[in-house]
């Protein structure tokens, strides 16, 4: 397995099935021209078998953090650490670029994403709850 940092949106594009829907060449070219979105894809054998993204949120108190966005593996490629070496590779680099941490919220009955990120040295924070504002999709 080789973990590359997407910074071209024809690579985007060839993981597009690693993501939730088709890649927008919009949002892609918007994302992938800010330095703080990183866009770290897993290839095996050339095949990019899992992604991961995240974004640098800097607040003024708290200093910087990564922010763990998406975490996708295809199929036919879970259960072989790649997630966990995605998340390993994301944090390496948040610490290059001198977050103070990083986090991610996953659904509560999403277990391999828990398992996942507990594995990879995550930590639950206890007693939080995610509110979400969705505009435009009435």
């Amino acid at each position: 397995m080789d973990i590359r940092r997407a910074t071209r949106p024809e690579v985007v594009e060839a993981a597009g099935h690693l993501f939730d829907s088709a890649p927008l060449p919009e949002a892609t070219a918007r994302f992938l021209a800010d330095q703080r979105h990183h866009l770290l894809i897993a290839y095996v054998d050339d095949t990019p078998a899992g992604m991961i993204t995240g974004v640098e949120t800097t607040h003024p108190d708290k200093g910087t953090e990564m922010f763990l966005y998406e975490l996708g593996v295809d199929e036919p490629f879970r259960g072989r650490g790649i997630a966990r070496a995605l998340v390993a590779a994301l944090e390496r680099l948040a610490r290059e670029r001198g977050c103070h941490g990083m986090w991610v919220a996953t659904d509560g009955g999403n277990e391999a994403a828990q398992a996942t990120y507990s594995g990879a040295g995550g930590v639950p924070e206890k007693d939080q709850v995610v509110y979400v504002w969705t505009f435009g999709q009435e």
